[in-house]
This record gives structure tokens, sequence and C-alpha cells, in this order.
């Protein structure tokens, strides 16, 4: 037994070595491959494909088979709902959603990205407004969304490669991305709901990564082009606000910084 596996013994390894595939899993932003988790965790290879089989059943796993890759499934999502409405990000966040809401009679939203997708981590509705499909804890494709977008837009690319493929890197997905990086907020009009519009704008973290991002959707065609800038400004000065709140002056900062770098480089 090497050091690292004496270091995790238990007596109850079954136990011990599920929770370590659920922290490995929870810890890097892509699914991986069981033989990186066999790596990474000095366990034997049958042991990881028995545990990942009853993690699939229980749905706290999800395999991708076309990458052969393991990802978080949604009973782990659904876990961390509890804390994820008490994490700093979320509670500051929310007032910042309910005035935007107030402002287009819609529905506001925070999200992160979880590999090639984007996880709901807020929502909040004006009255009357529709329900939509973007409640705590679903997931939906990055690249549709709008909250999606503006946190690929200012990743690495090799991180975005590493989310979305190859594939994904076309000519079309990286001018849509100089533009939100040049305006700092990204668009989607009736892809995610039909009739509906959503704005988005990213959370920056100390380091500089986008971490969240804060969204608003209304109705399709009910903002003037006057009324639509005023709210894609709102929503940056918001973003970068929540920013500053829980990262620091720094992180609150950088999404101005970077879109008048991306400026006098075009």
């Amino acid at each position: 037994m090497s050091p690292s596996s004496r270091a995790h013994s238990s007596k109850v390894p079954a136990a011990s070595h599920t929770l370590r595939i659920l922290s490995l899993l929870t810890s890097i932003d892509v699914p991986i491959s069981a033989a990186r988790i066999q790596a990474e965790l000095d366990l034997p290879r049958s042991t990881v494909y028995h545990l990942l089989t009853v993690m699939i059943e229980a749905g706290f796993v999800v395999r991708l088979p076309e990458e052969k890759t393991y990802g978080l499934g949604v009973a782990a999502y659904s876990m961390a709902n509890a804390y994820t409405s008490q994490q700093p990000l979320v509670r500051v966040g929310a007032r910042h959603a309910r005035a935007l809401t107030s402002g287009v009679h819609g529905s506001a939203h925070m999200a992160k990205l979880a590999g090639s997708d984007v996880l709901y981590i807020l929502e909040e509705r004006a009255l009357h407004a529709p329900s939509l499909v973007t409640d705590v804890g679903v997931r939906l494709p990055a690249v549709e969304t709008a909250s999606g977008l503006c946190m690929l837009a200012f990743l690495a690319e090799k991180q975005v490669r590493a989310a979305l493929g190859d594939d994904a890197m076309d000519r079309q997905f990286r001018a849509e991305c100089l533009q939100i990086r040049g305006r700092g907020w990204a668009e989607e009009d009736g892809i995610v709901t039909a009739g509906q519009r959503t704005v988005a704008a990213p959370i920056f973290d100390h380091v500089g990564r986008p971490t969240a991002s804060l969204a608003v959707t209304f109705p399709s065609g009910s903002l003037t082009p006057e009324q639509l800038g005023e709210l894609c400004q709102e929503i940056m000065n918001r973003a970068s606000s929540i920013a500053g709140t829980v990262y620091g002056s720094r992180a609150g900062n950088h999404l101005q910084s970077l879109i008048y770098q991306t400026g006098r480089i075009e």
C-alpha cells in the first residue's frame, strides 16, 4: 500500500474511496477519465470502475460515452444546493438579481461553468414573470446561453478547448467571443426560451478568472435600443460590484480593465 493510500485508510474503505472520487470530480472543472481518477487517487482499477458504476446508478456521477470521461451528476448538484444558497457569491448576488428583475419585469439568474455546461445557482423572478428553465441546479449547454458565453469569452483558449473540444473553436465562435470581450456582455435571443432575450456579464474572482455570471431575461422586443444599452451597463456594473464585494477591489475592476485592453488591441 502506498503512503497516499495509507493516509486515506478507513474502517469503511468503500465509503472513503467514494468520497475521494467525488471530491476529485468537484475540484476539476471538466469531466475526466477513469484512468486519471485511478492515477490521482492511487486506487485499484477495478475499485474505480465499481464505485463509478454505483455512483452513476445513484445519479451522483454521469458518464460521457463519446469522451470516455466522468463528471458530476444531477444528484451531486442537488446536494450542493443547500450549500449554494448560503455561499457568499449567491448571498451577495441575490439583491442585485432582484433589482434587475424589477426593472424589466423578467427573471435574473447567476450561473457557473460546469464542463461544457452552465449550472444555475440562483434565480430571481419578478411578480408575474414567466417560469423559465433556468431553475437552480439546472444545466444547459454553455454555448447556447448568454451566461455561458460571457464566461467562455474570457477564458484562455486551452481552457475553452478542454471544456468544449476542438470542434467548437470555429471562426464564428471566435468572432463572437472577441465581440463579447470588447463590450463586456453576451446575449442570446429565443435560443433557450422562445420569445425571451437574455443578456449576461461575467463575475471575476481575485485571480481574474470568470467564476460566475449575472444575467437577466426579459421578453424579446420589450426594450428600445437605448434601454437595452442601459440594461447591459447596469448588468456589468452589478457583476463588478458582486466581484468586488466577494473577491476584493481588484476583481471588481477586472471587467472594465479587460474591455479597455481589448479596445486598445482592436
